[in-house]
Parts: C-alpha cells; structure tokens; sequence
C-alpha cells in the first residue's frame, strides 16, 4: 500500500525570527496572515495531524485545518535550552552547545538527542505507512528534517544540513523501506476560480 503524507512546516514565529529555541510561543501576525491567505491550498485528505506545540496548533488553524493533536510527531525536546537563544547557551555553553550540534547522540541540555528524534519520527512514519489516503501533519521543522533523513536512510549527522522554511509542504511517498520526498512546496493563496 502507497501511503502520501504531507509534512506542513508552521508560519513564523518570535522564537523561529529570534533564533531561539521554541519557547511555545503564539505565531506572529505576519504568520498568521500569511497562514489564512494559504487556506485552501492544500489537497482534501483523509486524515489531519497537528504536533502540539503552539506554533502548529495556530497554524493548523490559520489554514482552516481540523486536526487531531498527535503527540507522537512533537518537537526536539532540547530540556533546559527552552526558550533561550542559540548565541545565549553559546555563550554559557560553548562547549556543550557544540557537542550537541556535532554528535547527534548528544543532549547536554537534558531533553533529547537529534538521534533520538529521528528514531521516533522514523518509527511515526513507519506507522502512518500502513494509512489509507492522504494524512497532512502540521509539524515543527525539526520533525521535516527527521522526516527527510528516516526516508531516505541518511546518517542523522546530516539533520543540521536540511532547512526547512516556514509555511513549506514536504511531500512523503511510498511505503515503509522505500519513500520518495518532494521538497520545500511553499503554501501559497490559492488561485481564484
């Protein structure tokens, strides 16, 4: 059985603009515009997912979606590093912020390891493989580069090389073992009739 999900990347938020780690706080204005004017621009499906955090919840909303809260495909749990800035724990910990962006077994802030993500979020997408129809989730960037690196079998090593925009469809097709990825669609305003 073909299973297709689309992985919807949220709008913008202060956390995303201020490079810091998500604190759980709302989407900005502009996101959220941003989000509305792309309502109707994604394809019927049969089952709507929505990673809990904030961020997700206003952009599920913002695109008109009715979903159904997955904890399943949360957010990189990065333990005390929350809400801090990436060039605050930089400066407090040099050391321990640069192990973690080079070893992706590592998690000196206490939450989980990059490697740890990409093994839960490649055994979400071996379970939504067994779906029927279409599945859109709407899930933190974090969760598109698991995707992105469970799918195509990469070292999780790679996680820190993959961008994921705001506002952006990551297609995953095919069968547990075997996808194919269509990268970075933006969500746009649909065209008028």
């Amino acid at each position: 059985m073909t299973s297709r999900m689309l992985l919807v990347s949220p709008a913008m938020n202060a956390s995303v603009r201020q490079a810091r780690f998500d604190d759980g706080g709302p989407l900005e204005e502009g996101g959220a515009a941003a989000a509305r004017s792309a309502a109707g621009s994604l394809p019927a499906a049969a089952r709507v997912l929505v990673s809990p955090g904030a961020r997700c919840r206003e952009t599920a909303d913002a695109l008109g979606l009715d979903g159904v809260r997955a904890p399943a495909p949360a957010g990189l749990d990065v333990g005390r590093w929350r809400g801090l800035a990436l060039d605050e724990v930089g400066a407090a910990e040099p050391q321990a912020l640069a192990r973690w962006l080079g070893d992706p077994a590592s998690a000196p802030h206490g939450g989980e390891s990059v490697a740890d993500l990409c093994g839960r979020v490649a055994e979400w997408l071996a379970e939504a493989a067994g779906a029927e129809g279409r599945s859109v989730a709407v899930v933190e960037p974090e969760v598109v580069r698991a995707a992105v690196v469970a799918a195509l079998g990469l070292d999780a090593a790679v996680f820190w090389r993959l961008d994921v925009a705001p506002l952006t469809v990551t297609e995953v097709s095919g069968r547990a073992g075997r996808w194919n990825l269509r990268l970075g669609r933006p969500l746009t305003a649909p065209a008028a009739p």
